[in-house]
């Protein structure tokens, strides 16, 4: 890893039969990105803080300081805090590279974000595998955005793939064996058996191919149906579907949903 991202000198070790560029060196002036940046060694993460205090670092084998600037960006699903307190993380690298944090909230918070996904991921495979895709059945879009995400986007992106690749026709019906199986699928069947006794909750429509938006569109207002119309609260339509509540009323606005009470089309 140090020689990745500082390189080395000819010689530095065997197999070291020419001198290596490291990334932090070809990075400057300009951007590198640090993903996985808990995973980093000890002795490792010790050098890195030397190059964002000093900006400086010698490459393996070398005496030779080499001087970059450079903007770091890295990332991490770890919990940092507690890998410093549990000395797996050096404190003092921690709190120089959280000069600026940004958290991405999991798929399974933002709900409303899949439909898109989707839609991107279609595009993006069909053209791969040369097929034609026009869109994905009602049944397995829902199936879709109430499955919990526990790989987040590249587990997405794999599912919508291995659809594509058996997909025969250019509706992408996403059958239960293409689906991970866990538990949040078992919470999906009780939900359809729940909405088959109550019927008034169901989402109906006589066409069995919505668009992206119909789709949304009828999963906040059952979620609005089922909270009587409430957005805001612990029983509210936002914490229903895991969105904050002015994400919510944006994407109401956005679809045309301005009552507090409504039915599904």
């Amino acid at each position: 890893m140090e020689s990745e991202l500082f390189g080395h000198v000819k010689g530095a070790f065997t197999g070291a039969i020419e001198r290596r560029i490291g990334r932090f060196e070809l990075a400057h002036g300009g951007t590198i990105f640090l993903d996985e940046i808990g995973e980093l060694c000890l002795e490792t993460q010790a050098k890195l803080l030397r190059v964002l205090q000093e900006q400086e670092f010698e490459p393996v084998g070398s005496s030779r300081s080499v001087r970059v600037d450079v903007r770091v960006i890295a990332a991490t699903n770890r919990n940092l805090r507690e890998a410093v307190e549990a000395g797996r993380f050096r404190s003092d690298l921690f709190y120089r590279l959280n000069v600026f944090p940004v958290e991405l909230p999991p798929l399974r918070e933002r709900r409303s974000d899949i439909p898109q996904l989707v839609a991107f991921s279609i595009s993006r495979f069909s053209k791969r595998f040369g097929k034609r895709i026009d869109g994905v059945s009602r049944e397995s879009m829902e199936n879709l955005v109430n499955y919990s995400w526990p790989g987040n986007i590249r587990e997405l992106q794999n599912v919508i793939e291995r659809a594509v690749i058996v997909s025969v026709d250019p509706i992408l019906r996403l059958d239960r064996d293409l689906m991970p199986v866990t538990q949040s699928m078992k919470d999906v069947e009780t939900h359809e058996a729940d909405a088959t006794e109550h019927p008034q909750a169901d989402v109906k429509c006589t066409n069995p191919l919505l668009t992206l938006d119909e789709v949304e569109r009828n999963h906040i207002l059952a979620a609005l149906q089922h909270s009587a119309g409430v957005i805001d609260g612990p029983k509210g339509a936002a914490r229903m579907l895991n969105l904050h509540p002015n994400t919510l009323r944006h994407r109401m606005n956005k679809l045309g949903i301005k009552g507090s009470r409504h039915r599904p089309s």
